[in-house]
Order: structure tokens, then C-alpha cells, then sequence
């Protein structure tokens, strides 16, 4: 439980292409298998086969979402379980949220169609890349959010923009096929010399800053810690770090809490 599985490996066992650096999909809290099986279906539909949940609700494997899958099974057998967000996609690069209710928190916000070439762009240069999806009831909880470099808003009809789990997979789904079809990519480049910090290195840095941040009585009171924690993250991750400049960070945190005699 919590280790990443290879995302091609799904897609080779149903016959489907490999899809390389797709985006992985990360279903958050999901609440009945019947929704997790329709959402395999809409990414086999369109390519995809990494899918990740985090704490369903009912008991995993599930028979009803096999049967829901209708022969995206292989999707779902390649899925892992994770205990928290933050471990879903602390291998990925960069990461999207899908919310349709405002937030107090400043991120780029974009359209599946915007995300998706962005991710198609990403992939080129061998960034790895993922989307949220919430509850069905509930949706991402601020601390979800807070982790995305980028909110995925999709247009829909404003006097009614309700959508299920698997219509809002499936239009991002298609909108990343979309964006392949129409602009074919030429030969993958080789690893860009500045590659974005992974989810785990960022988490790495917040935990030591928080730390220190503690230690000299600046998150406070005890109450607004939370806010203002997450602020200090959304700050940071629309900065697109590279993984040297977290290490760079983290040996300035260092010097500066040496300096305090730490």
C-alpha cells in the first residue's frame, strides 16, 4: 500500500498504447466503487491507465467497480492505494486540482484543454504530471488543494455545473488525447538540465521550514497556523522550483537556523 505502480503496465495487460507521461490520475476519498470503475473507463477511453485513490471509502478490490469498468478492469488492477494525498503524488512534478467552488488561496487557474497542452508540453520533457479529483459529495478540502500548482475549472453551464467523478475524468481525459492528436509531438527530448521539484521534495522543504518557522514563534497564534501554513505553500508552489533550487532553499534555512544557534 503507497508504492507507486508502473503506469504502463495496465495499459500493455488491455492492449492499449503506453501512455508514456500521461497525467495520473488520483481519485481523493472516493465513495463508491460503481464511480471509480466508470472513471477507469473514461481514461482507458482516452489513453490513460495511472490511476491512484486515496482512502476509498468501501473496501478495495471492489466487484462493483469491475463491473462498472466494463472491461477497463486492467486500470484498475494497476491503481494503488495511498493513506494520503501527500503521498499519492510525491513523485509527481507537477499537479492540477479540479474544483468548481471558489477558494481563499491564490493558484493559476485553467481550463481541461489549457491543462492539457501544458501537460502534453511537460511531458515532452519528461515531467511527470497529475490531476485531483475529489469526493463526490465533498470534493478536494483546502489542504488537497493546496498541494496543486494549478486549479482545473471546468466551463460548464453556471446555473447548473454539477458534474459526476466520471464526466469531470472523462472531459480532462479527453482533452489530454485531444491535445495529442492535434499536435503531434516530434522524438521526446532529453531530461530538461532544470527538472521541477517532485511533490516529495517540496513537502521536504515545507517540513523543514514550518520546523523552523515553529521554533522561532512566527507561526503564531496556534489557530491561524493552518492558514497561514498554506499560504506559505501556495507561495512557494507558484514559484515552479526546480529541484535545485528546494536544495538551495533548504541550505539557507540551515545556515539561517545554524546562525540562530539551533
Amino acid at each position: 500500500m503507497g508504492a507507486p505502480t508502473d503506469p504502463g503496465s495496465a495499459a500493455e495487460a488491455a492492449g492499449a498504447p503506453d501512455p508514456g507521461l500521461g497525467p495520473t490520475v488520483i481519485l481523493v476519498r472516493p465513495q463508491i466503487g460503481e464511480n471509480i470503475g466508470t472513471a477507469a473507463r473514461a481514461m482507458l477511453n482516452c489513453g490513460l491507465t495511472g490511476l491512484r485513490l486515496v482512502k476509498p471509502r468501501e473496501a478495495w478490490p471492489n466487484e462493483k467497480a469491475d463491473a462498472a469498468a466494463s472491461g477497463a478492469s486492467a486500470v484498475l488492477e494497476g491503481a494503488c492505494l495511498f493513506e494520503s494525498t501527500g503521498e499519492a503524488v510525491a513523485d509527481l512534478n507537477r499537479l492540477y486540482a479540479t474544483t468548481a467552488r471558489p477558494r481563499d488561496m491564490v493558484k493559476p487557474v485553467v481550463s481541461p484543454r489549457q491543462a492539457a497542452a501544458d501537460m502534453r508540453e511537460a511531458a515532452a520533457s519528461g515531467v511527470r504530471t497529475g490531476i485531483l479529483f475529489g469526493a463526490e459529495r465533498a470534493g478536494l478540502d483546502n489542504d488537497d488543494v493546496a498541494l496543486a500548482d494549478a486549479i482545473i475549472e471546468i466551463p460548464a453551464n453556471p446555473d447548473f455545473s454539477s458534474l459526476n467523478l466520471a464526466q469531470a475524468v472523462l472531459i480532462c481525459a479527453y482533452e489530454w488525447r485531444l491535445a495529442g492528436l492535434e499536435h503531434k509531438a516530434g522524438p521526446r527530448r532529453g531530461r530538461p538540465a532544470a527538472l521541477p521539484a517532485s511533490k516529495a521534495d517540496l513537502d521536504g522543504l515545507f517540513g523543514h521550514l514550518e520546523a523552523e518557522l515553529d521554533r522561532a514563534g512566527f507561526l503564531y497564534p496556534p489557530e491561524k497556523r493552518p492558514r497561514m501554513v498554506r499560504n506559505i505553500r501556495n507561495l512557494f508552489a507558484r514559484a515552479d522550483l526546480t529541484e535545485q533550487e528546494v536544495r538551495t532553499l533548504r541550505g539557507v534555512i540551515a545556515a539561517l537556523a545554524k546562525g540562530r544557534g539551533n
